[in-house]
């Protein structure tokens, strides 16, 4: 696909035809991101209300508490979707709406609103792709050690064999974790995600928990529903050395086993790597049998990219011991994140290639932009436009070259509460108002639902 100038003098070539004619073609959400109504239906906190209810932990003090509203907008959000042209949605469980003290009974108007939503998904013909965790760890669990307890792992998957049992005759794409990086680094070592520590023992005790529970998980899900397709998502970045220094060389060589290595070898049967056990100098709290737990067989890996990274050493800086070097001259995201289309193409090769992925899913990939509605009503981001196509023709290309790439999905559907920044960052395919919750489709929705309608008219003319 040739599109039209997204830049004056700029276009971007997609090669539409290396992508599989079953291509899954969506967009994704987070529960406590667009849900609303966290006390309502029997609910219980999760550590994220705690978090954003703390003062200072989030731009504005803003929290979730309303956010989009989907809980009681959900019809409207599919209607969003088809009008879209998507034939999946990655969404997420509330695991404290499901289960609100973490374990014990079960929440039965929660997992009737799963039920429900599920099925209105497949009435309209969108593939439901759930994600069991995404960092609303139950604030009752949370008041017990979290994560950095091995009690924890258990309960998530007991609370996973209630989902999948009631939903798995319907849903058949899973993945267990979201960006467990993100809960174990940034929540407990980074301080700056729920549920706020600083602490790299406990921040190291619960990656492993966390990829524990994640084993356990799979085969909670195994067991429920057979025949079902399961996966987990990891945020990687691609990592670049700021000199050829070899402090620096080797600097990034950690950042690249705190960022990929450390969530991508264990699940592959490698084991945590040794040079980062070392890095980090907190003994795992190993016991027989975790190792081939957290190595259980995966039907496809999920991968979320937004940025690469460049580093320099810095001995003297918290672990892994490297700090983030700012490249100037290159473009950037509202988030300040630099702007590297070609790092997808990348992990994909790397994900194929070093890890022998079989199916691999772009499970996140967006961009955050300042949003002016016009008089019109209309909104057009040229900027998320141009970030879109430009990582879709490396996503093509990936697939060309011999990624097994199954299915893309943007982040995300709506603007939503983009955790710490509050609701100043819009990723949104669609603008939300938050004030009264109108939604209207940007010009990047636009454009995607054009490229969508584009590839399954070139896969039907080659059926």
């Amino acid at each position: 696909m040739t599109d039209s100038p997204v830049h004056e003098g700029t276009s971007v070539t997609i090669d539409l035809a290396a992508l599989p004619h079953d291509f899954l073609w969506g967009t994704a959400t987070s529960a406590y991101q667009i849900e609303g109504a966290v006390a309502e239906d029997g609910r219980a906190p999760s550590i994220w209300d705690t978090f954003s209810h703390t003062p200072g932990k989030t731009a504005g003090g803003d929290h979730g508490d309303t956010a989009c509203d989907h809980y009681h907008r959900w019809r409207e959000d599919i209607d969003l979707m088809r009008r879209l042209g998507v034939n999946a949605y990655r969404l997420s469980i509330a695991w404290p709406r499901v289960v609100p003290d973490g374990d014990g009974p079960v929440n039965a108007k929660g997992l009737a609103f799963y039920d429900e939503l599920i099925d209105g998904l497949l009435d309209a013909g969108i593939t439901p792709s759930v994600t069991l965790y995404h960092w609303d760890l139950p604030q009752a669990l949370q008041d017990r050690g979290g994560w950095p307890e091995r009690d924890t792992a258990f309960a998530f998957a007991d609370y996973v064999s209630v989902v999948a049992e009631r939903l798995g005759d319907r849903v058949t794409h899973w993945a267990t974790l979201n960006e467990p990086l993100c809960s174990a680094w940034i929540g407990h070592l980074e301080g700056t995600m729920a549920p706020g520590w600083t602490d790299l023992t406990a921040a190291v005790r619960a990656s492993y928990h966390l990829l524990f529970g994640h084993g356990l998980a799979v085969r909670a899900v195994r067991a429920a529903a057979p025949g079902a397709l399961i996966g987990i998502v990891n945020n990687l970045s691609t990592i670049h050395a700021a000199t050829d220094r070899p402090e620096d060389l080797a600097a990034a060589h950690r950042m690249d086993g705190h960022t990929n290595r450390w969530w991508l070898d264990p699940v592959h049967g490698r084991g945590f790597p040794a040079d980062m056990r070392e890095a980090y100098g907190v003994e795992l709290p190993e016991e027989p049998g975790d190792s081939a737990a957290i190595a259980a067989p995966l039907d496809w890996l999920g991968l979320n990219y937004y940025f690469p990274q460049t580093v320099a050493d810095d001995p003297d800086g918290p672990a892994p011991y490297a700090r983030a070097v700012r490249r100037e001259g290159v473009p950037r995201t509202g988030m300040d994140w630099e702007i590297d289309a070609s790092g997808i193409e990348t992990l994909l090769l790397r994900l194929t290639q070093d890890y022998g992925a079989r199916r691999l899913y772009v499970t996140e990939n967006g961009s955050a932009f300042p949003d002016a509605v016009r008089p019109d009503g209309t909104v057009d981001d040229p900027e998320r436009q141009d970030y879109l196509l430009r990582h879709l023709a490396a996503c093509a290309s990936a697939a060309r070259k011999g990624a097994p790439l199954a299915g893309y999905f943007a982040w995300s559907l709506l603007d939503n509460f983009e955790w710490a920044y509050g609701y100043d960052k819009r990723f949104g395919l669609v603008h939300v108002d938050y004030a009264t919750q109108r939604r209207t489709i940007k010009g990047t929705g636009h454009r995607y639902a054009e490229v969508v309608r584009t590839h399954r008219s070139q896969a039907r003319r080659a059926a």
